[in-house]
């Protein structure tokens, strides 16, 4: 692959793309917080339940951040990225469908490893 420069037309646009993933990852784990009300009205969830909704996603986060950094070095960067993008857009479905709180926790869980 040859190399790109950040100063030219598409090296801009992978720079916006990256960042942009990256800060939806970042928002992710602190946006539900927001939301935290509404769900423990709709779900029925308890203080734990709301606990473990934000807690899974940081967990997972946290626990796979490595491993896809070693997954881009062997496997090439672009597809590891498109690969937990596309990952993370499944996973959000998922918690917004999610009929209780355990399948929110699962599928925040799932955002997480994204």
């Amino acid at each position: 692959m040859a190399d790109v420069r950040l100063g030219t037309g598409p090296g801009r646009w992978i720079l916006l793309a990256t960042v942009l993933g990256s800060g939806v990852a970042m928002l992710d784990a602190t946006v539900v917080n927001v939301a935290l009300p509404a769900l423990a009205r709709d779900l029925g969830a308890d203080m734990a339940g709301l606990q473990w909704t934000v807690n899974a996603y940081t967990l997972t986060l946290a626990g796979f951040i490595l491993l896809g950094g070693s997954l881009g070095d062997r496997f090439g960067r672009r597809r590891i990225f498109l690969i937990g993008v596309v990952w993370f857009a499944i996973a959000s479905a998922l918690c917004g469908i999610a009929p209780n709180i355990e399948m929110l926790i699962l599928s925040r869980a799932l955002q997480g490893v994204g």
